[in-house]
């Protein structure tokens, strides 16, 4: 018979929150499992054509590898002895860090600007999207064409436009003082990109605070400096990222636009750093010293984002810090 009041045996007790952590567990490896094969694609390709890449650039920057051959003799540190013999890599050093100190910023605010105008903009807002962010979608060789056209220092139309307020535009595509701002100008028509970020961020900027500010009688200015930079400084930081990563990079413009005939007859301020690595690569075919020239640029790009990520961070305002 059963007694009433007797305890159960512990073998009959169940520990519930022991089998829903069980439980959660077996589907959190399920859910694991399915995203790494999703993206199980991306991995292999990352692996193969840019992991693999990168360590075969490794090795063979300390090689002279002759690419007809597919062979490589050893050269032990003399690509990156080369580095510092030539003076091209310095000329090519210097014009990117200032092609990247010019561009960057003026990057930065013009598409701010652009962002802070369509923020404002109610009825059509969606057409004056598209319109602004069609020069993305350009293609860079076109727009190198449209450029050598407006920046021709006799003939374009910007030097006609300056021509017509008695204004002698300057020789853009020759002298050297102007030809990294040419190409600046070149890159300002496709900050599109940029735009967007900053527009998104400005999207998710409480209202509450600029009529708060209006009620204590800030004025526009005081407004934007005082609430919209610090609570877009999230956005800002990421592009001033991206854009430094970009600029240490540049190739396509000034390639198009000064070095496509493959001559030597351009001038030395359109030397970028991309540009003399692609020469040394496949013209010069010099793949151990190009590779070495790479490795270079990797040093120095990983060495700029981690200042700026160590000094720039602090400036940034997030929604969960305190």
């Amino acid at each position: 018979m059963v007694q009433l009041g007797a305890e159960p045996t512990p073998v009959a007790r169940v520990d519930a929150p022991q089998a829903r952590r069980r439980t959660g567990r077996r589907f959190d490896r399920r859910e694991a499992v399915a995203g790494y094969l999703f993206i199980s694609p991306w991995i292999v390709g990352f692996l193969v054509f840019t992991a693999g890449a990168m360590i075969y650039s490794l090795v063979i920057s300390f090689s002279h590898y002759n690419l007809a051959t597919n062979t490589a003799r050893a050269a032990g540190t003399s690509n990156y002895s080369q580095l510092i013999e030539d003076p091209r890599v310095a000329t090519a050093l210097g014009n990117t860090l200032f092609y990247a100190l010019l561009a960057v910023p003026l990057e930065i605010a013009f598409a701010l600007f652009l962002a802070t105008l369509l923020n404002g903009v109610g009825r059509g807002a969606g057409a004056f999207r598209t319109l602004f962010y069609l020069p993305k979608m350009t293609p860079v060789v076109a727009t190198a064409a449209i450029f050598f056209l407006l920046l021709n220092g006799n003939s374009g139309a910007i030097n006609q436009f300056l021509r017509a307020f008695g204004i002698e535009g300057p020789q853009w595509l020759v002298d050297p003082m102007w030809i990294k701002p040419s190409i600046v100008l070149m890159q300002l028509w496709a900050v599109s990109g940029t735009m967007v970020i900053f527009l998104a961020a400005l999207k998710n900027v409480p209202r509450e605070l600029y009529e708060v500010a209006s009620i204590d009688g800030a004025g526009p200015v005081r407004r934007f400096v005082s609430i919209t930079l610090p609570m877009i400084s999230s956005a800002t930081f990421f592009n001033v990222i991206v854009l430094t990563i970009a600029a240490f990079q540049i190739f396509d413009s000034a390639y198009l636009l000064f070095w496509r005939d493959q001559s030597n007859s351009s001038p030395e301020a359109s030397l970028f750093y991309a540009v003399y690595l692609f020469q040394q690569a496949f013209r010069q075919f010099n793949f151990g010293f190009a590779a070495a020239m790479a490795w270079l640029l990797f040093v120095i790009i990983m060495a700029v984002t981690f200042v700026q990520m160590r000094f720039g961070s602090r400036l940034v305002y997030y929604e969960g810090d305190r």
